[in-house]
């Protein structure tokens, strides 16, 4: 995500470097650079000339204090601008209503419904609500059936009326329906086309007047670059929605929608889609993503994502067994499958500062610990329990059985080995336990 434009801002804050003072004539270069990397980026001419002359307002009217650099000056000025651009603030979504009504619009193929069902486990978990999932796309097929699916997933009920072929009178059902079973949060999937049309227009603009929705929401495509601003334009003329949510933002994504799509519908984004997985979903927060688009990387939200996942009862647990020397192969999954509920291996580690440059040329696919997870499930429950007993004959079974070579099962029981060592180690007192587990997520790491 935004790795080409990171890359491309770094090349032009180098332009400062070694320079004593803020002149005309470096940050003129410098500019240059900013304003080429953001229409690289597919941002619009206007808005990245606007961009450019608003930092360079700002930067030449500055005193450089000794402290800092001409350049370390331009990286706070363009951040400071970036987050002013994407809105500056993180703007909540409205569950106001009896029930919150929540309209889910855009075009075909910008992950809408996929998303619909995001949002429903997203409201469901985080802010403990019951939600009402509403099929209302009844052209595309199999639209319904995709949304069952996903609901059944999640554990939230659909409406859905196979036998309506009006999308108003089944928005009007699932409204009342609701209220009837006291759910206090209903999202209705609208139908997309594969363009803007006056029929899908007047669709959703009738489901909006008739509902009177607490949030209209405008789904897009992130990949879809400026082509997603102008679409961004023609809905909200039409709707007037309230926010916008961004998907495949994990994608490569060049990232004109999120940078650009604010200034020009003057609507908050409000949440971005980063994967597949249902738990896929960020709140949109201006100053992180200029965090991440200028290489700082997102430590809050990498730490949030840690808390979520965060268990104390099984914590406290899992710290008496590595005290007590017990800690098996059974333990080290669950920590796998912790880490793997925070998202992607990619998106985790640009969280972290330098580091995301660092991997920009790596690939890191998402089934990173799929060998890992092959060796410990081809185990006995008896092996995982107790590895001591993983002899030379267990092992080649073991190899055979997860497709994976003797050596690299090895391999992992001798990591696994070193890391119960290190752990029985330093587990002596409590400050110690806490720098066990931290010795324990480096294990992991390395393996």
């Amino acid at each position: 995500m935004f790795e080409n434009l990171s890359e491309k801002f770094d090349r032009a804050f180098k332009l400062l470097k070694g320079q004593g003072r803020v002149t005309d004539v470096n940050v003129a270069t410098t500019l240059k650079e900013v304003r080429k990397a953001l229409l690289d980026a597919d941002v619009s001419f206007k808005i990245a000339k606007q961009f450019t002359e608003d930092v360079k307002e700002k930067a030449l009217g500055q005193n450089v204090l000794t402290a800092v650099s001409p350049g370390q000056l331009m990286v706070k000025i363009v951040h400071d601008e970036l987050t002013k651009l994407m809105g500056a603030e993180k703007v909540d979504i409205s569950l106001k209503g009896s029930p919150a009504i929540i309209l889910m619009s855009g075009l075909q193929g910008s992950g809408k419904t996929t998303f619909s069902a995001k949002l429903a486990n997203y409201i469901k978990i985080k802010r403990a609500r019951n939600v009402l999932l509403v099929a209302c796309d009844v052209y595309r097929p199999a639209a319904i059936q995709q949304l069952k699916v996903l609901g059944e997933q999640i554990g939230v009920e659909v409406f859905a009326d196979i036998e309506s072929k009006e999308p108003v009178k089944i928005a009007k059902k699932a409204v009342a329906y609701a209220r009837e079973k006291g759910i206090s949060t209903v999202i209705i999937d609208t139908a997309g086309r594969l363009a803007i049309d006056d029929e899908m227009m007047n669709e959703i603009s009738a489901i909006k007047n008739e509902i009177n929705p607490s949030e209209t929401l405008f789904v897009v495509d992130s990949m879809t670059g400026q082509d997603a601003v102008n679409t961004a334009k023609t809905f909200n003329d039409r709707l007037n929605f309230d926010g916008v949510i961004l998907t495949k933002l994990d994608g490569d994504t060049r990232g004109g929608a999120a940078l650009t799509i604010r200034a020009v519908v003057d609507k908050p984004i409000k949440f971005v889609g980063v994967g597949e997985k249902m738990e896929a979903i960020d709140v949109f927060y201006p100053e992180r993503m200029a965090d991440r688009i200028l290489g700082m990387g997102d430590i809050v939200s990498l730490v949030e994502r840690a808390q979520e996942q965060y268990d104390e009862v099984e914590a406290k647990k899992l710290h008496k067994k590595i005290q007590q020397n017990t800690f098996n192969f059974d333990d080290f999954l669950t920590q796998l499958k912790q880490i793997q509920k925070m998202g992607s291996i990619k998106d985790l580690a640009s969280m972290i500062p330098g580091v995301g440059k660092a991997l920009k040329n790596v690939d890191i696919p998402d089934d990173t610990f799929k060998n890992i997870e092959a060796i410990i499930y081809s185990m006995t429950k008896e092996e995982r329990a107790n590895p001591a007993i993983l002899n030379g004959s267990r092992r080649k079974r073991i190899a055979l059985g997860s497709g994976n070579k003797i050596e690299e099962v090895n391999n992992l029981i001798k990591r696994f080995d070193e890391m119960r060592k290190m752990m029985k180690m330093m587990s002596g007192s409590n400050d110690n336990g806490q720098k066990m587990m931290r010795m324990m997520e480096n294990m992991k790491g390395r393996m």
